[in-house]
């Protein structure tokens, strides 16, 4: 699958195509791969570690079950410097907040479907990505949203 990773303050991102979709955000990677798709996600992650980007435009497509695509979908719908809860998706969805959570963990595209922006009900929870809640903590507070964990 085509690669491309692009240097944030976050760490080295690698954005992943499939088939004319994003399909996977890492921060492993050496992708040089040059297409449209890469090229545009890549000018966009840039936009939004510059500061002028609070919302994705891309076509993304995440694999698992329908559940997994739901919790994602919710994620997405999470405005930029906001948070919610894992209950608060569980209520949406009407499923438990512990498999909203594992949802979350298995997020495939972290960054661009906003898993950061999603808290346990006492406050701060992990991250899957790498540099686990420092990194949480660090797009959090790039999105304005840091005074949710003072």
């Amino acid at each position: 699958m085509p690669a491309l990773t692009v240097s944030t303050q976050f760490g080295p991102l690698t954005l992943i195509e499939d088939q004319g979709a994003i399909v996977g955000v890492d921060w492993d990677g050496n992708g040089v791969d040059d297409t449209p798709l890469l090229a545009e996600t890549a000018r966009q992650l840039r936009a939004y570690a510059a500061g002028g980007l609070k919302q994705f435009d891309l076509p993304l497509r995440v694999a698992g079950s329908d559940f997994q695509r739901a919790v994602c979908d919710q994620m997405r719908a999470i405005p930029f410097g906001d948070t919610v809860t894992y209950g608060d998706i569980a209520r949406a969805l009407g499923q438990s907040a512990q498999a909203v959570g594992n949802a979350c963990g298995r997020n495939p595209i972290p960054v661009i479907i906003p898993c950061h922006r999603v808290m346990g009900a006492k406050g701060l929870t992990g991250f899957s990505g790498k540099g686990g809640v420092e990194t949480k903590v660090a797009l959090l507070r790039h999105e304005g949203a840091a005074g949710l964990l003072i």
